[in-house]
């Protein structure tokens, strides 16, 4: 596979789980790939030692340190935005310091990573931002202030697809639903329910994702722009 030979990519948050199988899929499509990792330092290491793409150390909770990681990359042909922080729990009880970092990572570092991309990113480029299916449906407690990050992020992915699809540049969001990672495993307290919500009575691989994600920074996505890509074994239908 090379459909992406010759290109730069970015992604923010790519040590382990999604991110860390959308790093080795574009490394596979041919990709020169940077990603950004917070607290895996060697998780990261391990990464960049397997497929050659190159670890830096960026915190997406700080608004400055994502500008200056992505305007740091040069013109990029690729960003993706994994970064992410799940906080599930009842309202009334969160901590609104760390609501607050929630919507930082969430919703503030993709915008800020993708306007600093646009400066710089040649004609034809591709910014994808990871979402949740929760952005569409909060299908049980708890899930508010997490669900408002991700529909947060479909608005901004429908109006930077508009602001840059003059200059062929194309801004997507891929929504996944129950996957095994860390975040939420296989085995893990949430199944039972999880799956009696779903068609497809299984979690969703890290791998299936990246494939999607794959797909919207080649070449055959051109025309595929301001869309929700929902990838989540039927949980939002």
């Amino acid at each position: 596979m090379a459909g992406l030979g010759g290109k730069r990519a970015l992604v923010l948050g790519g040590s382990r789980g999604i991110g860390a199988a959308i790093v080795r899929r574009l490394v596979a499509e041919g990709a020169a790939v940077t990603f950004t990792y917070a607290g895996s330092r060697e998780a990261a290491e391990r990464l960049a030692a397997e497929t050659g793409a190159a670890a830096e150390r960026t915190d997406s909770a700080d608004r400055d340190a994502v500008i200056a990681r992505v305007r740091d990359s040069g013109p990029l042909d690729v960003l993706v935005v994994n970064a992410g922080v799940a906080l599930l729990g009842d309202p009334l009880e969160m901590d609104p310091d760390v609501v607050d970092r929630m919507f930082r990572v969430n919703v503030h570092a993709p915008y800020h990573a993708a306007v600093e991309a646009a400066r710089r990113m040649p004609d034809g480029g591709r910014i994808l931002v990871i979402g949740s299916v929760n952005g569409d449906r909060a299908g049980f407690p708890g899930v508010a202030a997490y669900a408002a990050t991700k529909s947060a992020v479909q608005g901004m992915v429908r109006g930077l697809a508009r602001d840059l699809g003059p200059r062929g540049i194309t801004v997507n969001a891929v929504q996944p639903g129950p996957l095994d990672t860390d975040m939420n495993p296989a085995d893990g307290p949430l199944r039972d329910m999880l799956y009696g919500l779903m068609p497809i009575r299984r979690h969703g691989r890290p791998e299936e994702v990246a494939a999607m994600v794959a797909y919207l920074a080649g070449p055959e996505a051109g025309f595929v722009t301001g869309a929700m890509h929902t990838i989540d074994g039927g949980f939002g239908a």
